[in-house]
């Protein structure tokens, strides 16, 4: 045991430092390369397009090893950067980006045990393909996968997408649900908008679509977590729940039980930013629901991983439980 509580990390990302060139290999473009300008740095580009800037805390273990120990996180929980996805692309050459990476992430988790653990991605657009590469994640060591908020035009309640998640029951994979391709992008140009308004709501969209289409209902051993906090749904649910009871023949058409009934079914990170929401969603799901997530490496994320959950006033038990141990029940499931 250490003698501070366990601090997992579940929301990190990583890409591996070089990345083949897709666009050349496939023929057309869309996928991002990483440009080396200078040493423990890249910009990440999407063909002749800059997305972001990255450090070598990105791909490295090391540099990201020697940030966790002035942190004092223990584990990271890694994931693609959600722009890798690739949901747009053809599914056969989806596949090939995704096993590109989730191999990079088990080799990571290999060379480091106890240190990092690994979630895949997986060719969503194609079920039939996502299911075979979530056996071969499972077979390569990865604990489980990070989807998107949606998947091209399917919402998670999608028929299509059921098949992946039952999969993702029988063997035990945790799913993290990442918003990303964030709705309303093209009417907010300015303020960084799509990432602190529709951000948010994508979030609310997967988590209602995966409510309000039944999917946790039939799925009760899925363990799903939802990024930053659930974004706008545990603000709304009031809302969501007031829609369902006033609005059944809108709501209810899918699954008849009531959306506020499945607080509790699921983990959020705690990746809010504020200590008053922090206080808010943790009361609202539970102490057991609620999980250290930093958005590591990127700006928008808690720079100081575990801080605020440090600076709450909770009992070392409820800490304890939020810098960790939720992280591991996700992650692992029932002992």
């Amino acid at each position: 045991m250490h003698s501070q509580p366990l601090v997992v990390d579940i929301h990190t990302h990583i890409l591996p430092e070089h990345i083949p060139p897709f666009a050349q290999r496939f023929g057309y473009g869309g996928f991002i390369h990483l440009d080396h300008h200078c040493p423990g740095c890249a910009r990440m580009m999407k063909d002749d397009q800059f997305f972001r800037e990255i450090q070598a805390n990105c791909w490295d273990p090391e540099v990201r090893l020697g940030e966790c120990a002035v942190h004092g996180v223990h584990m990271q929980v890694l994931s693609t950067v959600p722009v890798m996805f690739s949901y747009w692309a053809p599914a056969k050459d989806a596949l090939e980006v995704a096993r590109f990476l989730n191999d990079h992430i088990a080799d990571v988790v290999q060379r480091y045990p106890g240190r990092f653990e690994g979630l895949g991605t997986l060719p969503m657009q194609d079920p039939d393909r996502s299911i075979q590469e979530l056996e071969r994640c499972k077979a390569i060591g990865l604990k489980g996968i990070q989807i998107g908020s949606h998947i091209n035009d399917w919402n998670l309640d999608a028929p299509e997408l059921f098949p992946v998640f039952q999969a993702c029951e029988r063997l035990g994979m945790a799913v993290f649900v990442h918003p990303w391709d964030m709705m309303g992008t093209p009417t907010m140009p300015k303020y960084w908008l799509p990432w602190l308004v529709g951000m948010p709501a994508e979030s609310s969209r997967a988590l209602c679509s995966l409510i309000f289409g039944g999917v946790l209902e039939r799925l009760p051993g899925m363990r799903v977590a939802i990024a930053h906090g659930g974004g706008s749904f545990p603000a709304t649910l009031g809302r969501i729940q007031h829609g369902f009871d006033v609005r059944p023949d809108l709501c209810a058409v899918d699954n008849p039980i009531p959306p506020a009934s499945y607080v509790g079914r699921f983990w959020l990170d705690s990746l809010v930013h504020d200590p008053k929401a922090l206080d808010f969603i943790t009361n609202m799901m539970g102490e057991d629901k609620i999980a250290l997530g930093s958005d590591y490496p990127f700006p928008l994320g808690e720079l100081e991983p575990g801080k605020l959950i440090q600076s709450m006033d909770w009992t070392g038990e409820k800490k304890a439980k939020v810098l960790g141990q939720n992280a591991l029940d996700w992650l692992n499931g029932p002992a």
